[in-house]
């Protein structure tokens, strides 16, 4: 027994010494056969490794992607879809637009209330100057490219147009092919079935009319003592507009749009809230850029509507005259009401009750107070405020004598507003708002009160304002949209304050 136990720690020293003794043959197959085992030893060690990693990367992709793709019922991806390439999510609804912003904004906000405006006298222009300011523009550009072959810079009479043919300005109607008319592309930008809710078929038809349209010419028509406007008519598949009176004809004889000022962009804003609301009493506005105006700056285009002129551009728009005194007696006697006709003596005008209601909401949440306060007196203007300028603020001593201004209806629809000139302010804050617009008014409209109550203002506004990429992106993309609907959110909760503190009643308004 001891001598066993001695030689057990000496057994791998005898296997040795008789490995030694072996012959050479016996030797190299037992090393031949030593090395095939760990051959096939190592071999096996690999081959689990693999499995094993290729398990854990299976999982790993089945974590990733699991909650983000379910295509097959039972968990089985078809073979035709690439997971690593996918890059979107199948919508469950059809109307759903999916905003892709951009890491970088090209422009800063255009946002008074962003940069704190210098403080300068603003240099008034006469009627003559602004009306010739934009065919002197063209003049110079169609002499630098010396492609002028006729002259548009004679003596027009009132109310009468000038035009400028865009085939005889080589210089001008080129860009207007290579970025315009050789790209597929549109501006408005509708990736779902339909378009939002609140626009119209006819809506969108404008649009892209205004968008994408090709201009073949551009008329200045003068007004008198009113600024020109100045008007492009574009090149449709049909005519779609038929003008009755021929005294129009010069001015657009077929589908037009009215080019406003790049600082006029709260036209486009002001379009799209009022369709998210429901009122529908603007024209449709998109932003364009012209390489031939305001150094290719995005301009507000408005849909031209000659029933806004019925005695012709010269006669100005058809308009309601009403002081401030005789607009409250109005509200009182809820004029038109129930369509019953008032008394001759009642002093109301042709516009229905609930017109003035829809107005003070909408110019109350864009502060637009050209028409309903034209000479500032329900807020402090600042020095540099037209209003404050051509010394209207002054008129506030006799209140009730003030005339209304732009207020503004079909001719052939008489009961109803048209908005227009719909320049609105963001940088008056909460404390200096001009309540003077709600003054009088004792019923709201229902559908514009529950789309402020319903907290989706600012979703429905960031849909609609997307399909206009032009005016999108010119406001710096989603950061500057946001600070324009914070403005109009908290302008929005101050106008609900004032209904439950005024009593104001909400009533549907389907007139």
């Amino acid at each position: 027994m001891g001598k066993s136990r001695f030689h057990w720690p000496c057994f791998p020293f005898l296997k040795l010494s008789s490995f030694r003794r072996c012959s050479l043959s016996k030797r190299s197959l037992i090393i031949a056969s030593a090395c095939v085992v760990y051959l096939f030893f190592m071999v096996s060690q690999v081959g689990y490794s693999q499995q094993h990693r290729d398990r854990r990367t299976d999982k790993e992709k089945y974590r990733h992607t699991g909650g983000l793709y379910n295509l097959d019922i039972n968990g089985a991806l078809p073979d035709s879809v690439d997971l690593p390439r996918a890059s979107f999510v199948v919508p469950t609804r059809s109307n759903v637009v999916y905003i892709t912003l951009k890491s970088k904004r090209r422009k800063p906000a255009n946002i008074r209330g962003t940069i704190r405006p210098k403080l300068r006298r603003k240099v008034r222009r006469s009627g003559s100057d602004n009306s010739a300011f934009s065919l002197n523009k063209l003049a110079t550009l169609g002499r630098n490219g010396g492609q002028i072959k006729r002259s548009f810079a004679r003596e027009t009479s009132r109310g009468e147009s000038r035009d400028v043919d865009y085939k005889s300005l080589d210089i001008i109607h080129k860009p207007v092919i290579d970025l315009q008319s050789g790209s597929h592309s549109s501006s408005i930008r509708i990736y779902s079935q339909r378009a939002p809710p609140w626009f119209s078929p006819q809506d969108v038809k404008a649009m892209r009319f205004l968008a994408d349209a090709k201009v073949l010419r551009i008329n200045e028509v003068s007004r008198g003592g009113s600024p020109s406007l100045l008007i492009f008519e574009g090149e449709t598949s049909g005519s779609t507009t038929s003008l009755n009176d021929t005294k129009l004809s010069n001015v657009c004889g077929g589908q037009c749009g009215v080019i406003n000022s790049p600082v006029d962009t709260t036209e486009v804003f002001a379009f799209h809230l009022d369709r998210v609301l429901g009122l529908n009493r603007t024209l449709p506005a998109v932003s364009r850029k012209f390489s031939f105006l305001h150094d290719g700056q995005p301009c507000p285009l408005v849909s031209w509507d000659a029933s806004l002129y019925p005695e012709g551009l010269a006669a100005g728009w058809s308009t309601v005259r009403l002081t401030w005194e005789e607009y409250q007696n109005s509200l009182k006697q809820r004029c038109w009401h129930k369509n019953t006709s008032p008394k001759p003596d009642s002093g109301c005008s042709t516009v229905h009750h609930y017109e003035w209601s829809k107005l003070a909401l909408f110019d109350f949440l864009l502060q637009i107070h050209n028409r309903l306060d034209h000479s500032c007196c329900g807020f402090r203007p600042r020095q540099e405020d037209v209003c404050v300028e051509l010394g209207h603020h002054a008129e506030c001593q006799d209140q009730s004598h003030i005339q209304l201004t732009n207020i503004i209806h079909r001719g052939h629809d008489p009961r109803h507003l048209v908005f227009t000139n719909n320049k609105g302010f963001f940088d008056r804050n909460e404390d200096n708002l001009d309540f003077r617009l709600l003054e009088g008014i004792k019923e709201l409209p229902e559908q514009a009160v529950s789309v402020l109550k319903s907290m989706r203002l600012r979703e429905k506004l960031l849909q609609s304002l997307f399909l206009d990429q032009t005016y999108w992106e010119s406001q710096g993309g989603r950061q500057g949209i946001d600070k324009l609907i914070d403005v109009i959110e908290r302008r929005a909760k101050v106008l609900l304050t004032y209904i439950n503190a005024h009593g104001i009643k909400v009533i549907t308004m389907n007139v």
